[in-house]
């Protein structure tokens, strides 16, 4: 009985191990995560690979590479060293308790400005014990946090969205030309695209969806353009339009009614933009964040168990799209 268990608790080891040292695909970080020695790690995988008869890594210098068999054992095993790693928090759950714990949420400045701070004040405010920590990220970093599991999940907007994550929007919210007052677009009854060639484009950098969207549209209409200055941040641009350096293309989440801008709704030309929750797929949900999904949106989990056609994203009221558009 006593080698049994012995057993067992070495599997398990070796298992964390091995989905440590697949997520981050470095033994060496595996075991800067687990807090041990990095020969102990690769001990421990190459006793995981000689109890299952088979080769779990292509090793290549510092770098490793999961094998077909690797993928598959991956695929099986995460749930269970996950669930075993949650194991108290999910017997609070079931009690009806949230004790105590961490929530990582990862999200960039624009998330962390506008949509978050009801949500994150409310939390607080219900589980003080909780150990919540926002991680100010971009897309790709927030992307390779997720990977790695060290966030429970992001909250963010997306366009294309990877196999291996799962994407639930929640907000939409439409695109606005900006200007400042007193521009000669603020008179215009009915703005076309042409009438913005004219007048220089304040944007975020290149490298971002924004630019990207906003260059699509205009390449698909056959229009010039000219971009005066490309800065990053939603209030930055919203303060040089002020100062009429530029006028813009912003999504109206980063609005707030009180601004000195003139804004005007272009959703006949630009699409609409989501904002929700990204998690990789098959990730063990702890109850504290469950718990901020539901402040998040009280509706997500009755909607995550509709079918996907029946599935309806959570839209302003025109109250809320007065005050961001």
């Amino acid at each position: 009985m006593a080698s049994n268990e012995t057993g067992n608790t070495n599997l398990l080891r070796q298992l964390r191990a091995f989905c440590h040292a697949a997520q981050t695909g470095s033994i060496s970080k595996a075991a800067e995560r687990l807090q041990l020695s990095q020969p102990s790690v690769s001990l421990q995988i190459q006793a995981l690979e000689k109890h299952l008869d088979t080769l779990l890594f292509e090793r290549s210098g510092p770098r490793i590479r999961l094998t077909p068999a690797g993928d598959l054992l991956l695929e099986m095993a995460h749930p269970l060293v996950d669930g075993f790693n949650r194991l108290t928090d999910t017997f609070a759950a079931r009690l009806g308790t949230v004790q105590n714990g961490p929530l990582d949420i990862a999200s960039g400045e624009a998330t962390l400005l506008y949509l978050l701070p009801d949500a994150v004040q409310k939390f607080s405010s219900q589980f003080p014990q909780i150990d919540l920590k926002l991680h100010n990220v971009t897309g790709q970093d927030g992307m390779a946090k997720l990977r790695a599991d060290e966030v429970d999940f992001a909250v963010g907007s997306m366009l294309d969205v990877p196999d291996d994550v799962v994407y639930h929007p929640i907000f939409d919210f439409k695109p606005a030309l900006i200007t400042c007052k007193g521009h000669p677009l603020e008179s215009k009854k009915h703005i076309k695209l042409e009438d913005l060639s004219p007048y220089g484009l304040i944007l975020p950098p290149r490298h971002l969806s924004t630019w990207s969207q906003v260059d699509l549209v205009f390449q698909q209409h056959g229009v010039p353009y000219d971009v005066v200055l490309e800065v990053g941040g939603w209030e930055v641009i919203k303060q040089y339009v002020e100062q009429g350096l530029g006028i813009s293309i912003v999504t109206s989440v980063c609005l707030r009614g009180f601004e000195n801008l003139s804004v005007r709704n272009m959703d006949d030309y630009f699409p609409t933009r989501s904002y929700g929750v990204v998690m990789r797929r098959g990730k063990f949900l702890s109850p504290q964040a469950k718990q901020f999904l539901q402040l998040l949106d009280k509706d997500f989990f009755a909607r995550q168990s509709e079918p996907p056609p029946a599935r309806v994203r959570r839209k302003q009221s025109d109250a809320d799209l007065i005050t961001h558009l």
